[in-house]
């Protein structure tokens, strides 16, 4: 089979390669899954790249553990493996595959039955494979962390990506008040999307603008943690994502010694793969609320389209067809 693969971290368009690899067979629990769609994320970019370096402790110190990236897929269950009762063959599944491994920049992948969910008909593939690590992060942060509620005012920085258009899209539900910072050409799809203001960060520093939130989502996370203090009004919560290993750390211990001493909150999205997606098949099936794709495009791409998404390029969630027809 075909799949985008490497074997030494670097720069994606110099190290990943569509290659043929053995094709892959269903162990005990495990379903073989043709892969009709899937999506990039900061995961894949970290790990071809082999940076931050601290990822290396997972990914592997010299070389990659894992040769082929992706954790994201929308697909058809080819086979099933023994103990298997969740699925049956043809079956249309989607997941994040993250808790159970990587490989879904590939024609097919093997992986734990209970890292699927089934794909109701009313979802595009491409759709599929782009809701459930985004969407998950995104009503993590606002729900279960942020505690969002109606009127409040919320900063998304990192607002036209994958996180931010479904996070847009949530905040408004609520009937909150929504500003997004990203780069100065996505923001006209960011007012269409549902945002009430959009920010160049290119142009203004929103912790410097003197604008306090009750929430800000953090999708970047490119500040040291005492900037955030500046945007949040005095009971206010910063939410992060993720980001570099370093400024977690910063963000994990400002954070602690912060709650001694003040009623604003700094915290950090530690994700449950797929729990929320019984909510976002709700609200989807209600019409209310999108998937925004940016593609998609053919597995041949995937090198160029890790790099652009590492350059913060993308509008909402990059999706990769690897050859497979609906």
């Amino acid at each position: 089979m075909k799949a985008a693969g490497f074997i030494k971290y670097g720069k994606p368009e110099k190290v990943l390669e569509i290659k043929e690899v053995d094709f892959p067979i269903p162990g005990k629990g495990e379903v073989l899954v043709s892969i009709v769609a899937t999506a990039i994320n900061d995961y894949d970019w970290s790990l071809v790249r082999g940076k931050p370096y601290l990822y290396r402790l997972f990914f592997g110190l010299f070389k990659p553990k894992a040769q082929i990236p992706g954790m994201e897929l929308a697909g058809i269950v080819q086979e099933v493996g023994s103990d298997v009762t969740k699925f049956t063959v043809g079956d249309a599944v989607f997941g994040d595959i993250s808790a159970f491994g990587f490989g879904t920049f590939a024609e097919y992948v093997c992986i734990d039955a209970n890292a699927l969910e089934k794909k109701p008909v009313a979802l595009s593939f491409d759709e599929a494979t782009a809701v459930p690590h985004a969407f998950c992060l995104a009503i993590q942060a606002l729900h279960d962390l942020g505690n969002i509620k109606k009127g409040q005012k919320i900063l998304i920085n990192g607002g036209g990506g994958g996180v931010g258009t479904f996070a847009v899209q949530l905040a408004k539900l609520e009937g909150c008040e929504v500003t997004g910072v990203d780069s100065g050409e996505k923001l006209e799809q960011m007012k269409a999307i549902g945002y009430d203001y959009v920010v160049d960060y290119k142009k203004t520093n929103f912790t410097k603008s003197g604008e306090t939130y009750d929430l800000v989502l953090d999708c970047k996370t490119n500040q040291y943690p005492w900037s955030y203090l500046r945007a949040l009004s005095p009971n206010g919560k910063y939410v992060t994502i993720g980001g570099k290993p370093g400024g977690l750390i910063q963000m994990l211990f400002f954070g602690k010694l912060l709650s001694l001493f003040s009623s604003k909150k700094l915290q950090i999205v530690s994700l449950k793969p797929n729990k929320d997606l019984e909510d976002f098949l709700e609200l989807h099936h209600q019409k209310k609320i999108q998937v925004l794709i940016d593609g998609p495009y053919l597995l041949e791409n995937t090198p160029r389209l890790i790099q652009y998404f590492g350059e913060g390029k993308h509008r909402g969630k990059v999706v990769i067809r690897p050859g497979h027809a609906e």
